[in-house]
């Protein structure tokens, strides 16, 4: 009996539909830009070149990065600040320029909290304090003595005025109680070109871009920024071990989309961004460039930006730093 009612009512089984599948993740039709907001050669360039191949395969479409340099990171931002927010245009850029920039102009053509969706962080690269070999200074206590006996003759290159190097700089001097001369360029690339050329001959720069400078002899290594000394170069002392302030310092890479994007595509790019950084080769090159792989996704990169605008705004008031 019980098995003729299952029996007859087999077609109305079949008939209902079947549980709800796992919905489709968001698709890439067209080609994908990265927009760098720097010229070439500098720390988000690279690491965007280094990703490109990678999320080409991951992806299924053509990844082509696009230099973007102009106002401080802000002319690049702002072109994927009104980009579609269809997922095929993103920003790798150094995102303490976002945290500086609020304090730094009194008006921006967009609103970082609204037109930016952070999707994830991606390395932090320590910075490195380097010396033109022009300069005598073999190491840290011999670059403050210098220093404030040649006030002058200490010429600090930093990519732009109100930079995260830029600042970072501005507070080792008051630490140090020296004023250089400081010297501000369009951007990382430039700012290495000219310490290595002996034009400037002094600079704090991130590990990814100057670490090949200072192994070549370009440069001479005196201090490093972050919580350990680089393992390419054991000798150097971190700021925290010398007493100097801004131990933290560095270069924090990350990458944000359009605001408006879906949440499943923010999703999306975390996961594709952490798969990609997780490749061997790719952290391979990280690491031999100094960085560190911080992939934590949205939350913990808006909690970071909003953290970071809050105390670089401090240091920005209290120095009266302004680009307008």
């Amino acid at each position: 009996m019980h098995r003729r009612r299952l029996l007859a009512s087999a077609p109305a089984l079949l008939s209902l539909p079947l549980a709800a599948p796992t919905l489709a993740q968001p698709a890439f039709d067209h080609t994908i830009r990265i927009i760098v907001p720097f010229a070439p050669g500098g720390t988000s360039d690279i690491l965007a070149r280094i990703l490109a191949p990678e999320l080409t395969r991951q992806l299924g479409q053509s990844v082509v990065v696009e230099n973007r340099p102009g106002a401080a990171g802000n002319l690049g931002a702002d072109a994927v600040a009104k980009a579609a927010p269809d997922g095929h245009t993103i920003l790798l850029i150094d995102a303490g320029i976002l945290a500086t920039a609020p304090s730094l102009y009194s008006r921006l053509p967009f609103d970082i909290r609204r037109d930016l969706a952070p999707a994830t962080m991606l390395i932090y690269a320590p910075y490195i304090l380097a010396v033109h070999p022009s300069l005598p200074a073999q190491d840290a206590a011999g670059l403050v003595a210098f220093a404030k006996a040649n006030p002058n003759r200490v010429n600090v290159a930093h990519s732009g005025i109100g930079a995260a190097n830029h600042l970072t700089a501005l507070m080792l001097a008051q630490h140090w109680g020296v004023e250089p001369v400081f010297v501000p360029y369009r951007g990382g690339a430039a700012a290495l070109a000219a310490a290595g050329s002996g034009e400037a001959n002094l600079i704090i720069n991130g590990a990814t871009a100057t670490q090949p400078f200072v192994q070549n002899g370009t440069l001479r290594g005196i201090a490093v920024s972050g919580p350990h000394r680089l393992p390419p170069f054991p000798a150097l002392p971190t700021f925290r071990e010398l007493g100097w302030p801004a131990v933290d310092s560095g270069t924090w890479q990350g990458v944000l989309l359009p605001g408006g994007t879906p949440p499943a595509m923010l999703a999306r790019w975390d996961e594709v961004l952490r798969a990609t950084l997780a490749q061997p080769e790719i952290a391979r090159r990280i690491g031999d460039l100094g960085g560190e792989v911080r992939a934590e996704g949205p939350a913990a990169f808006r909690a970071w930006l909003d953290s970071e605008t809050e105390s670089w705004g401090t240091i920005i008031r209290a120095n009266n730093v302004k680009l307008d």
